[in-house]
């Protein structure tokens, strides 16, 4: 029987998506990126999910891409790789609901870069990350160069870029590239009580939220606060405000649809 490799498990209204080639830590072969995606654009279009978490199988979390299959590929096949999982990982930042990193262990290079990609990193005290590429004569491909400054500032994203070093769990989150830390056996609990608190809020408010950030920080502030302006008028008209404003006044808790 052909292992999967991204397992999917449904709690409530949120999806765990488990990397799973636990033998390899997790290194993205050309299967487990196409199966990866094929997971993620599905609960894109699943209104019944409202969070997704991603974390690995095992004790790694992905330690990047398979370098014995990259050895094997031609040129012309490692530019396929680099545009697929690029796009893949840009896919899952702007998915329409919020993704979180269970980093419960090394993420290395891709690992890293999958770990960017998601709206927030929840990491085990066992993990540790780093964009490593450089020790290989390569540079991170799949958005590394340009998500880790974005998040950590420029100085420090050249630092472990160019040296390719790896960081512990505590200096990960004194940087701001974990969101918070935790020991490894309360991760995803921690990662599910965060999805949980989430998951009260309006689906709609969500999104728009998400696009507001995502978008309003590739730009001038008064870009960003018209981009929030938008995003605000889309729920005016919704029900879920109305229902809030219900819950509210009858000070009960709001049932919210996505409407």
């Amino acid at each position: 029987m052909e292992t999967e490799l991204v397992l999917e498990e449904r709690q409530h209204q949120v999806a765990l998506l488990t990397l799973n080639r636990p033998d390899v830590m997790n290194s993205f072969s050309f299967g487990m990126l196409r199966a990866l995606k094929e997971k993620v654009e599905a609960i894109h279009f699943d209104n019944e999910v409202r969070v997704v978490i991603i974390t690995g199988a095992g004790k790694a979390f992905c330690a990047g891409a398979d370098l014995k299959e990259r050895a094997t590929l031609s040129e012309q096949q490692v530019r396929e790789f680099i545009y697929t999982i690029r796009n893949l990982f840009t896919f899952i930042e702007n998915m329409n609901k919020p993704v979180i990193a269970a980093v419960n262990g090394i993420a290395l290079g891709g690992g890293t870069e999958l770990a960017l990609a998601c709206d927030m990193r929840i990491v085990s005290t066992a993990a540790s990350m780093g964009l490593t590429e450089t020790r290989l004569a390569i540079i991170p491909g799949a958005g590394g160069t340009q998500r880790l400054p974005r998040l950590v500032g420029r100085g420090k994203a050249k630092e472990l870029i160019f040296t390719g070093r790896r960081v512990e769990a505590a200096e990960a989150l004194e940087i701001g590239l974990a969101n918070k830390i935790c020991p490894p056996e309360g991760l995803l609990d921690e990662c599910r009580a965060l999805a949980a608190m989430i998951c009260e809020t309006g689906p709609i408010a969500i999104q728009q939220a998400k696009v507001a950030i995502n978008h309003g920080l590739e730009t001038d502030i008064g870009t960003g606060l018209a981009i929030e302006s938008n995003a605000y008028w889309t729920l005016i008209p919704t029900e879920d405000r109305l229902e809030g404003l219900a819950a509210f006044r009858e000070k009960r808790k709001p049932v919210y649809r996505g409407k």
